[in-house]
């Protein structure tokens, strides 16, 4: 869709949509880019006040991406007019305020639509150094890969659709979409990380296949190093697996390389689409240690070393 459209072309731009990044940035000035970024979706928990902090810390975090500060925030809300009561839409709209509130951000009004189906987010404007803009383009061959949250929210989520979460699976894995990804974003800048994106509704191998191509690289991915959400596993062994890993595994395969040796429940979670994941990584491998003893200390004890970047192969990704 977007190869039909010319591209914008302006040196203002300082990162745009040619390597799929996860925000724009505009430079205002010298000492100042702007970032902007949008995300909504259906709802994935039945606590309207969750969905809606959920759905906001979805929506910062490709600021935080960016290595940049969200500033104001705009509700987009779609809602089935007359089914679902107003109340609810307020108690939706309340969470994301509460969470833009913990990020330091302000919300500026929004706008809404009559749908069939509901559907919340937000778009975020942020600041950003010019000089510390951490891209999805930047990693370099000998860099270590880190993720900072585990991941399978994609199937977890489809088993409490299907009835089949239990209430403290549910809270693990609420606790961690609702996780903001400041003290991630902080830490790596304080490394001088080379590179990230925060994994989203591609999935860890969709949004590592966007970072490999716009470095012009390979990422190679140690499949059982990935750290999964306890009861993930699980979830997928049992069948609760949403449409999108099929879309994402379609997408990825073709330029995938697979040596791994794990079982296919865990190799089909690496196309788990994500709801507030983690961010991944590149740096180089004397600061991992420090990145991974910083967001430690802020209470993310998650993260973990899960590959490598390499010169460029054949396909992209590696799966190994």
């Amino acid at each position: 869709m977007l190869a039909k459209l010319p591209p914008v072309d302006d040196p203002r731009v300082l990162v745009g949509t040619s390597t799929a990044d996860d925000a724009g940035v505009y430079l205002l000035d010298e000492d100042r880019g702007l970032v902007f970024t949008t995300d909504f979706f259906t709802p994935i928990v039945d606590d309207a006040r969750d969905f809606g902090r959920i759905a906001a810390a979805n929506a910062l975090s490709d600021v935080y991406a960016m290595g940049g500060k969200p500033l104001i925030a705009l509700n987009l809300m779609c809602f089935p007019d007359g089914e679902i009561p107003f109340d609810i839409m307020a108690e939706i709209i309340a969470g994301g305020q509460e969470k833009l509130g913990e990020a330091g951000a302000l919300p500026l009004g929004g706008h809404s639509v009559s749908d069939r189906e509901l559907k919340y987010g937000l778009a975020v404007v942020g600041t950003v150094d010019p000089g510390r803009i951490v891209t999805n383009a930047g990693a370099r061959p000998g860099d270590t890969l880190v993720l900072t949250k585990p991941i399978g929210t994609g199937v977890m989520t489809t088993a409490l659709k299907n009835e089949a979460l239990e209430t403290p699976a549910l809270a693990r894995v609420t606790e961690l979409m609702l996780r903001l990804n400041r003290d991630a974003s902080e830490a790596m800048l304080d490394a001088g990380a080379h590179a990230a994106t925060d994994i989203t509704g591609f999935g860890l191998a969709g949004h590592a296949l966007e970072m490999a191509q716009a470095s012009e690289v390979t990422l190679e991915i140690d499949v059982a190093s990935v750290p999964l959400i306890e009861g993930a596993l699980e979830a997928a062994r049992n069948g609760h697996v949403p449409g999108g890993l099929f879309t994402n595994h379609h997408y990825v395969k073709p330029r995938t390389t697979i040596t791994s040796r794990a079982e296919s429940f865990r190799l089909q979670l690496m196309y788990d689409p994500q709801t507030s994941g983690g961010l991944l990584t590149a740096l180089e491998p004397d600061a991992v240690e420090g990145f991974l003893a910083a967001v430690s200390e802020r209470g993310h004890d998650e993260a973990r070393e899960i590959g490598r970047v390499i010169e460029t192969g054949d396909r992209p990704l590696r799966l190994v």
